[in-house]
């Protein structure tokens, strides 16, 4: 569904972002991986590797790392700049990346101003910055497409009923960007809807990352028939939206959850 298409995925070196790499190298599309963590995505590159080169030919040739900050126009600039050289084209850039604040996670009334406005800027600042950037680049191209990652918790307020019992929470600041991801998602999607250009969004349910139990318990009690979802439940999601089986889709949020907002 991908053949050659130029997929920039930031945090590609994290849980979510390998299982969205290994999903467009599946598809026959060439990943990037566009991270700080060097030494994790060389760990993702080995292993998709391996996993795949028995069943794809030149399987090394579609995987690519670039050390990017997605908070530095100049580190965004020359990642394009290098893949323009190298591809003739970029199809789509995927925000995945997942920046946390020193404080991240205080409970609502141990959380300041500081602490809350920092997740904000570094969360949807980062998002605008790279996006900002790419969007230049794909109005010059004549075409382009991002796919935001944000979650339920941007669709909705969280299930507090879930936590209870555990030392789990949920950071008021983390709904509030995912919120404001998605609105953000519906304004770039429909300034630049005539000049070929897609924006959709991706809204996960939890994903499974050693939580306690009882937690897992609880959560499940809300869902269909899985409950917390593996990282690739969601690339089937991803590979609709950079395929050009969605290509008449725009600004919308695609809910991945096992029923759990129903």
């Amino acid at each position: 569904m991908l053949k050659d298409k130029v997929v920039v995925i930031t945090g590609g070196a994290g849980r979510i972002g390998s299982a969205f790499v290994k999903s467009v190298v599946e598809q026959n599309g060439i990943a990037i991986i566009a991270d700080v963590n060097h030494v994790a995505a060389k760990m993702i590159i080995y292993k998709i590797t391996t996993e795949l080169a028995p069943k794809m030919e030149n399987v090394a040739s579609r995987i690519m790392f670039i050390n990017l900050d997605i908070f530095s126009k100049i580190s965004i600039q020359e990642m394009i700049d290098l893949l323009h050289e190298k591809y003739s084209r970029i199809d789509a850039l995927v925000n995945n990346a997942y920046p946390k604040s020193k404080n991240y996670g205080k409970k609502f009334f141990d959380i300041d101003m500081q602490d809350f406005n920092e997740f904000i800027d570094l969360h949807l600042g980062g998002y605008f910055n790279i996006s900002q950037q790419f969007i230049r680049y794909f109005l010059k191209q004549g075409h382009g497409n991002i796919i935001n990652i944000s979650s339920i918790q941007g669709v909705a307020a969280p299930a507090f009923e879930t936590y209870e019992g555990t030392d789990m929470h949920s950071p008021v600041e983390y709904t509030v960007a995912k919120h404001g991801l998605i609105g953000m998602t519906k304004y770039m999607a429909k300034m630049f809807k005539k000049d070929g250009i897609r924006v959709n969004a991706i809204s996960p349910g939890g994903i499974l990352a050693d939580q306690p139990q009882r937690f897992l318990d609880q959560y499940k009690a809300r869902c269909g028939t899985k409950g917390m979802l593996d990282a690739r439940d969601i690339s089937g999601a991803l590979v609709y939206l950079i395929s050009d089986s969605s290509h008449y889709v725009n600004g919308q949020n695609i809910i991945v959850d096992d029923g759990f907002g129903l």
